[in-house]
């Protein structure tokens, strides 16, 4: 798969740059490359990102960042038992537990939400960071809600990184899933209060945390460009209604 050139494989992460030098040089370039590629394409083209990571597996599979890269894309791209499979192997050759939620969250897409909370009560979490702890308390109220219980869900969020007022990385998704998990059992007002406090932690905009709320609140956006198009048909005589036509009402809006 073509690589810009720009692309020098230098942008790596210093760790995974130190794992790639058990290659020879221009083997690990190349694979460097296409990681840097990996990292570029996965949220915005997923599918781009997957073929460039089965190009540094094909070249490299000895080595875990590259296990760990190609668990990636094939999670991005919803082929969760290729993604377990490559976890598993790049945790089995660093004997770490960072990849643990992700590999519960395969378990939850390959309609195992049970062995997702049998991971969630598992050893491992225990020796998670905090970021890994808050990761898989989201993965296992996934997996309640996935078993219908959504009460229990509820209760799996709540805990002192929800009840913080301290924003971290976590804070937003945290705050997010809490809220959806309080409008699945209709409790609105509750579910309201969250996502505007998921919006004050999303500074980043990971969420849709401010459409959800817009959409609790009954605010309904119009593109204006659309609007101006539809405007411009009208004075044309060509996309204006009859005379005689009724207007549309609110709820036939899309």
């Amino acid at each position: 798969m073509p690589i810009p050139e720009d692309v020098t494989g230098d942008e790596i992460d210093k760790d995974v740059k130190q794992e790639l030098q058990s290659l020879p040089k221009t083997l690990a370039e190349d694979v460097a490359r296409n990681l840097v590629m990996v990292a570029r394409l996965i949220d915005e083209d997923p599918e781009g990102a997957y073929g460039y990571s089965r190009v540094a597996l094909r070249l490299a599979s000895r080595v875990a960042a590259v296990r760990e890269a190609a668990g990636f894309a094939a999670y991005a791209n919803q082929k969760y038992s290729e993604a377990l499979a490559e976890f598993r192997a790049a945790r089995r050759m660093t004997g770490t537990v960072e990849l643990w939620p992700v590999m519960a969250d395969c378990e939850r897409g390959l309609g195992r939400p049970e062995k997702a909370l049998d991971m969630a009560g598992a050893p491992e979490v225990h020796k998670l960071d905090k970021a890994g702890q808050v990761e898989m308390r989201l993965v296992a109220a996934g997996a309640r809600r996935d078993m219908g219980q959504l009460d229990a869900a509820i209760v799996t969020l709540q805990s002192p990184e929800l009840a913080s007022n301290s924003i971290q990385p976590w804070t937003a998704r945290l705050r997010y899933a809490y809220a959806d998990a309080l409008l699945a059992v209709d409790r609105r007002d509750e579910a309201r209060e969250w996502f505007a406090k998921a919006v004050e932690a999303d500074r980043d905009g990971s969420t849709d945390a401010s459409d959800r709320l817009a959409e609790l609140d009954g605010v309904e956006f119009v593109d204006a460009l659309d609007e101006h198009e539809d405007e411009g048909e009208g004075e044309n005589g060509t996309g204006g209604e009859s005379a005689d036509a009724a207007p549309q009402e609110d709820g036939d809006k899309d």
